[in-house]
């Protein structure tokens, strides 16, 4: 008589496991969809902790994931940016937002000292 242990029932749930993870995992990154303008630009430099601030068409501004309105965000960003241990600030504006909110998002990062960068997409090679 030979005590042998049964690992298929164990195989397939770390397969399910494995599959639940790997369907999951880009879901679980956040952060806040915008339609990027297209440029000719050179790629992000890896930074620390990067910190991003995000204008969408509607005039809703979103802070590292956390959504506001403009003037919400012009009154508390000094208050970030004091207490905040970043250097640079991206700014993803949807191309669909008015130049107006960005502009005004710009100039409060502006009034705090912080350096600021624009995100863009990469243009598409034409045909």
């Amino acid at each position: 008589m030979r005590a042998e242990v049964n690992v298929t029932s164990l195989v397939d749930v770390a397969f399910v496991l494995l599959i639940i993870f790997i369907i999951t995992a880009p879901i679980m990154q956040g952060g806040v969809e915008v339609n990027l303008p297209r440029g000719d630009v050179q790629p992000l430099t890896a930074d620390d902790k990067p910190f991003f601030v995000t204008v969408q068409p509607d005039g809703t501004v979103f802070v590292e994931g956390t959504a506001m309105t403009l003037p919400q965000f012009q009154e508390s960003f000094a208050q970030l940016a004091a207490a905040g241990a970043f250097e640079r600030v991206y700014i993803k504006g949807d191309s669909m937002a008015t130049h107006g909110a960005v502009m005004h998002v710009v100039t409060a990062i502006a009034r705090t000292g912080k350096q600021f960068s624009f995100v863009v997409g990469e243009e598409e090679a034409r045909r």
